[in-house]
Protein backbone atom coordinates (compact mmCIF):
# COMPACT_ATOMS: atom_id res chain seq x y z
CA UNK A 1 0.00 0.00 0.00
CA UNK A 2 1.30 3.45 -0.88
CA UNK A 3 0.55 6.56 1.11
CA UNK A 4 0.21 9.90 -0.61
CA UNK A 5 2.64 12.67 0.25
CA UNK A 6 0.02 14.77 2.13
CA UNK A 7 -1.11 11.76 4.18
CA UNK A 8 2.48 10.83 5.01
CA UNK A 9 3.25 14.40 6.14
CA UNK A 10 0.04 14.47 8.18
CA UNK A 11 0.94 11.22 9.96
CA UNK A 12 4.47 12.42 10.67
CA UNK A 13 3.19 15.76 11.97
CA UNK A 14 0.60 13.99 14.12
CA UNK A 15 3.29 11.80 15.66
CA UNK A 16 5.49 14.79 16.46
CA UNK A 17 2.54 16.78 17.80
CA UNK A 18 1.61 13.89 20.10
CA UNK A 19 5.09 13.92 21.60
CA UNK A 20 5.07 17.69 22.13
CA UNK A 21 1.64 17.68 23.78
CA UNK A 22 2.16 14.65 26.00
CA UNK A 23 5.67 15.60 27.15
CA UNK A 24 4.23 18.92 28.29
CA UNK A 25 1.34 17.13 29.97
CA UNK A 26 3.62 14.73 31.86
CA UNK A 27 5.82 17.63 33.03
CA UNK A 28 2.72 19.40 34.34
CA UNK A 29 1.46 16.19 35.93
CA UNK A 30 4.72 15.61 37.80
CA UNK A 31 4.82 19.24 38.98
CA UNK A 32 1.16 19.23 40.04
CA UNK A 33 0.58 21.29 43.13
CA UNK A 34 -3.20 20.97 43.34
CA UNK A 35 -3.17 17.68 45.22
CA UNK A 36 -4.76 15.66 42.44
CA UNK A 37 -1.62 13.82 41.31
CA UNK A 38 0.10 13.49 44.68
CA UNK A 39 -1.22 13.06 48.20
CA UNK A 40 1.44 13.68 50.86
CA UNK A 41 4.15 12.99 48.28
CA UNK A 42 2.63 9.70 47.11
CA UNK A 43 1.15 9.26 43.61
CA UNK A 44 -2.63 9.00 43.48
CA UNK A 45 -4.87 6.99 41.16
CA UNK A 46 -5.32 10.17 39.12
CA UNK A 47 -1.55 10.28 38.55
CA UNK A 48 -1.31 6.62 37.48
CA UNK A 49 -4.30 6.80 35.12
CA UNK A 50 -3.00 9.93 33.43
CA UNK A 51 0.54 8.58 33.23
CA UNK A 52 -0.85 5.45 31.54
CA UNK A 53 -2.76 7.65 29.07
CA UNK A 54 0.45 9.54 28.30
CA UNK A 55 2.48 6.36 27.78
CA UNK A 56 -0.14 4.91 25.42
CA UNK A 57 -0.23 8.21 23.54
CA UNK A 58 3.59 8.21 23.27
CA UNK A 59 3.48 4.71 21.79
CA UNK A 60 0.65 5.50 19.36
CA UNK A 61 2.23 8.83 18.35
CA UNK A 62 5.53 7.08 17.70
CA UNK A 63 3.91 4.33 15.61
CA UNK A 64 1.86 6.83 13.59
CA UNK A 65 4.89 9.08 13.06
CA UNK A 66 7.01 6.13 11.90
CA UNK A 67 4.32 5.12 9.41
CA UNK A 68 4.34 8.68 8.03
CA UNK A 69 8.14 8.71 7.84
CA UNK A 70 8.20 5.37 6.06
CA UNK A 71 5.58 6.66 3.62
CA UNK A 72 7.74 9.71 2.83
CA UNK A 73 10.85 7.58 2.39
CA UNK A 74 8.99 5.21 0.05
CA UNK A 75 7.79 8.17 -2.03
CA UNK A 76 11.33 9.54 -2.26
CA UNK A 77 12.68 6.18 -3.48
CA UNK A 78 10.06 5.91 -6.22
CA UNK A 79 10.39 9.52 -7.42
Amino acid sequence: MKLSRPVSWFLLAFGLWSWVIWVTFVKNLVEDGSGLAFDDGHPTAYFWVHLLLAVVSFVLGTVIGVIGLRGLRALRRTS
